[in-house]
């Protein structure tokens, strides 16, 4: 963000996300918009007190205005926002939305995030990068994702309460709810999903710089909803997969049938 940048003046936090200069920039131009309509109606709006005060207009006029320039303001804004959606939100979307078959060829990490009230779970599908069969009938708590041990691809899955990704690789987050509708927002990130109860829906981004930040629920969920953060990590891409690789291994040696485990 340059100089000129009203969301920079405004404390946005910094970007760290491959596509965010796109949402600053749109952000930027939203911003610009606002402040011109806003001189604009407030000029307006001083010119009307001091044109039709009421020492200089004694007698009420029933006739009003007779020029159609408030309709061509009207006009033109509607032509700006329309500049606006179409010049710049919808190309935002499409380039979003058609990069999802190429990030899914980019060697992506991927993680399954649980809301709950009031916290975020996280489940990795461990070195073989399948997730494990899910049966919400095993849930022990309403912050378990409820894996199914009984699948041999669940076996290396783990979970955590701090999101561990590294940067310069995509991360592809499925977002999901144990209980009510929550929204999962990564500010730094540029970023945000819904988290709906029944659902997953894929969000996806890549980091490129490393950070420790905080995720936040940006949906009222509850009494607890603005206590509900979390913590996220992005770190090295050798440190990422060395700690990926002990976890996994770890949830392996622990969710290892003993029979299993005794015999080798």
């Amino acid at each position: 963000m340059n100089s000129l940048s009203p969301s920079k003046f405004l404390s946005i936090p910094e970007n760290f996300s491959a596509h965010g200069g796109q949402v600053d920039h749109l952000i930027d131009v939203v911003h610009w918009l606002m402040i011109a309509l806003f001189v604009g109606w407030t000029l307006f709006f001083l010119y009307c007190l001091v044109r039709f005060r009421q020492s200089a207009n004694p007698k009420a006029s029933y006739t009003g205005v007779q020029n159609h320039i408030s309709s061509h303001l009207e006009i033109g804004i509607v032509i700006l926002e329309a500049v606006l959606l179409l010049g710049f939100a919808f190309p935002l979307w499409k380039d979003r939305t058609d990069t999802w078959e190429t990030v899914q060829e980019r060697d992506p990490v991927r993680v399954r995030v649980i809301g709950w009230q009031f916290g975020w779970t996280y489940h990795y599908p461990g070195e073989d990068g399948i997730f494990g069969r899910i049966d919400h009938r095993l849930k022990a708590s309403n912050s378990d994702p409820g894996i199914d041990l009984d699948d041999p691809n669940a076996l290396d899955d783990f979970t955590t309460s701090v999101l561990k990704i590294p940067v310069g690789r995509p991360a592809i987050l499925n977002i999901g709810s144990n209980d009510v509708i929550h929204n999962y927002a990564i500010v730094p990130m540029r970023i945000q999903q819904d988290a709906i109860p029944g659902r997953e829906f894929p969000m996806w981004f890549t980091p490129n710089k490393k950070m420790e930040t905080s995720v936040v629920c940006a949906q009222l969920c509850g009494e607890g909803h603005g206590n509900m953060a979390g913590q996220m990590e992005v770190i090295g891409d050798k440190t990422y997969r060395e700690w990926a690789a002990g976890e996994s291994a770890s949830a392996m040696k622990r969710n290892m049938p003993k029979d299993t485990t005794a015999s080798r």
